[in-house]
Order: structure tokens, then C-alpha cells, then sequence
């Protein structure tokens, strides 16, 4: 009996022993923002990564999962994110890092992956320089440029002779208004005036006012997307812009799908370029939306944010399949920087492996009214844009 007891116990023990060693977690880190004026853009980007992890867990190597370690930076605060990242990577021994919201963050983080060598998939963040801060960071997102740039250059070749530029004061506004600056002017565009609005608390009529009395053709601007677009949107319908025929154009963060609800009709007609719209016909992106909102609630609508994290946990998925599942940071690294996919919700992507930054297509869209809604409608497209801040700064 004993010897059978003892027996029985040793091939269990074997058994649990087989099983432990077959079975392996990687945990993925995700610094985002979940409390705060701001939660909601950390939402959009949890909610994406959420989605495709599962969507597309059971194609893991058997025995694989991934583990999500949540941290909350509470807005855009770089001490906190560094402590955070910090404790993800000695305590919870995270190998890899994705979400951030925020530039600061993102470039606080990119100093902490440096060192500690994990690799960081920013899944929103947007100025030009953050990839070029650490090999050790791949963006899925965008810079400011991918949008700003081809506006510009459309906005010349469409008859907008004279546009003011209005954006918040912080990088990825500096950059958007230098991007679209750039690609306007040099084809044959005419700047009328330029302003940089606060990032904290901003009361936008004065600015608005001023822009009015200039009589541009258009304004240009770029705001943090949600809120603020919502009260900028406000103050431009209700100092009556549109009636003095001033136009509205931008970057998408202006009107992103989730917030167009909340903006009443002043949106109508205001032209934006982006990399996304949850309006799109591609077949993905329908595939995409429904899956969003059946899993999310029919009123629940994904934005440029969830693609991002959608997209950055695709990547990060791939990389953990081709190591099959025993996974190291610099192979990780390699994998991230040669990551491809065909099929994306927003269109074709991959990764400049010589940059670390996103090509992607860029639509030229139109805010309508469709089945009742508003909606971000893609009626042209420049093709697989790299960075254009840097294709410009190349060394040569």
C-alpha cells in the first residue's frame, strides 16, 4: 500500500513537474492612464489591446500565455511612469512594456528600456523624436508629421491660399504645427498667423477671436484628442468661424469617432488627416468594429487609440510566436522592428526597421453625416508614409 501510495505520488509529482515546465507566462507590461480628465484615452488603448489578446490568444504556442500587468500614470506625469516602468521590470519582471498615452511618458520610459533593455511598443504617444531616444523603442502608433505633412501639402494644391495655425503647447503640437507648416508652405501656401494654446485648463474663444479677425481661409489645428477638441469645437461653432467662412482642418485628434457625439453639427464638413477611421470600408476594419462592439457595447465606438493598442498587441503576439514562446529581449527587439502586417484595421503597416517608427497609409478625410451619425469619411490617401520629420532629417 505504501509503496503504491508513494508510487502514485511520484508519477503525480512528475506529472505537475512536466506540466510547470511545459507552461510559461510572459508578462507584458501596460503603462497607461486610467484614472484622471484623461482616462478615457487610456481606456481606448486598454480596450485594443484587450481585443486582440482575445481574439488571437489561442494561436500561442501550446502552453504560452501572456500575462497583463496593469499600471496607472494618472495623466501625463513622467516620475510617476518611471517608478512604475521600474517596478514592472525588477519586481514583476516584465519582458515587454506597451499603452503610454502621453509623449513625456513615453520619453521618461524610453531612458528606463535603454538601460534595462526591454522593449517598449508605444501603442499612442506622437512626437517625431521618440523613437530616435532608444533602439529599445518601436512605435504603432504615429508622429504628428505622418498627419500634419500631407495635410499640408493638400491644403495648397486645394485652394487654401492663407491658413492660420492654432495648436496646444506642448511637442506633438509643435511638431504638428511645424509638419504642417512645412509641407503647406513649400507648396506655395501662405502662413496668416500662428498660435500656441496652454495644454492646462485653455479658454480657446480668445484665440478664436483673434484668428476670426484675421480672415484666413482656414484654420489649421491640432489639440489633445476628447475633451479639449470637444470645448475647441464648441467655441468655433459659437463664435460663428464656419459662418464667416473660415474653414476647419487638422489632424484627426480633432474629431476622433469616439468623441464625434458629443460635438453637435459644428464638425460638419471640417477636414482632417489621419491614419484611421472606424468609418472605413476596408473589410478588416469592419471586422474590427464589430468585434469592438459586441464585446464593448453598440455604443461603444474604437478610435485611432484602440488601433494602436490592437496593433502593438499584435505585434508583441507575433514576436512571442516566432520565439515559440521562449522569448528574449533582443530577438523580441529584432522580431518588433521587422513587424509587418497586411491586414491591419487602418490598412497596410509595418515597421521601418531602420527607425523604429510606424509607414502607414495616410487618409485625407471628411467629417459627414452617415445612417444618422456623424462619421470620418477617407476620401483620399497618400500611400505607406514614413515619418516625415525623419526622411527630411536624414543624414546625408
Amino acid at each position: 500500500m505504501r509503496r503504491t501510495v508513494l508510487a502514485v505520488a511520484l508519477a503525480t509529482g512528475v506529472a505537475l513537474s512536466a506540466t510547470s515546465t511545459l507552461a510559461q507566462t510572459i508578462k507584458v507590461g501596460v503603462i497607461n492612464t486610467y484614472s484622471g480628465p484623461q482616462a478615457s484615452l487610456g481606456d481606448q488603448i486598454d480596450k485594443g489591446i484587450q481585443l486582440y489578446l482575445k481574439k488571437n490568444e489561442g494561436s500561442l504556442p501550446a502552453g504560452v500565455k501572456i500575462e497583463l500587468v496593469r499600471r496607472d500614470d494618472t495623466g501625463p506625469n513622467p516620475e510617476v511612469a518611471i517608478r512604475l516602468a521600474q517596478e514592472l521590470i525588477v519586481r514583476e519582471k516584465v519582458q515587454f512594456i506597451t499603452g503610454v498615452v502621453w509623449t513625456p511618458v513615453a520619453a521618461a520610459l524610453a531612458k528606463v528600456v535603454d538601460q534595462a533593455k526591454v522593449p517598449l511598443v508605444l501603442a499612442n504617444a506622437s512626437a517625431a523624436m521618440l523613437p530616435t531616444l532608444s533602439p529599445w523603442v518601436t512605435r504603432m502608433s504615429l508622429s504628428m508629421w505622418h498627419a500634419g505633412y500631407p495635410l499640408g501639402q493638400w491644403a495648397a494644391r486645394n485652394g487654401l491660399g492663407r491658413v492660420y495655425t492654432a495648436v496646444s503647447d506642448y511637442t506633438p503640437g509643435h511638431d504638428s504645427e511645424q509638419a504642417f507648416t512645412k509641407g503647406y508652405v513649400d507648396n506655395g501656401g501662405v502662413i496668416a498667423g500662428s498660435v500656441r494654446m496652454p495644454l492646462q485648463n485653455p479658454d480657446f474663444v480668445p484665440f478664436l477671436q483673434r484668428i476670426k479677425d484675421a480672415k484666413p481661409d482656414a484654420v489649421f489645428a491640432f489639440l489633445p484628442a476628447g475633451r479639449q477638441a470637444t470645448a475647441f469645437m464648441k467655441a468655433f461653432g459659437d463664435l460663428g468661424l464656419s459662418s464667416a467662412g473660415i474653414k476647419l482642418i487638422g489632424t484627426g485628434d480633432i474629431v476622433t469617432d469616439e468623441e464625434l457625439p458629443n460635438m453637435g453639427q459644428t464638425p460638419l464638413g471640417v477636414i482632417t488627416a489621419f491614419h484611421y477611421s472606424a468609418a472605413a470600408d476596408r473589410p478588416e476594419n469592419k471586422e474590427f468594429v464589430a468585434a469592438w462592439k459586441q464585446e464593448f457595447g453598440p455604443t461603444s465606438t474604437p478610435n485611432y487609440m484602440s488601433v494602436g493598442g490592437w496593433d502593438a498587441m499584435g505585434a508583441i503576439v507575433e514576436a512571442i510566436k516566432a520565439q515559440n514562446g521562449k522569448v528574449t529581449a533582443e530577438k523580441s527587439l529584432e522580431l518588433l522592428r521587422n513587424w509587418k502586417n497586411a491586414a491591419s484595421p487602418r490598412g497596410p503597416v509595418s515597421i521601418d526597421p531602420s527607425t523604429g517608427d510606424i509607414v502607414q497609409n495616410v487618409y485625407i478625410r471628411r467629417t459627414e453625416m452617415r445612417d444618422g451619425a456623424l462619421a470620418n469619411i477617407e476620401f483620399e490617401t497618400f500611400p505607406q508614409v514614413k515619418d516625415p520629420w525623419k526622411e527630411l532629417n536624414k543624414k546625408k
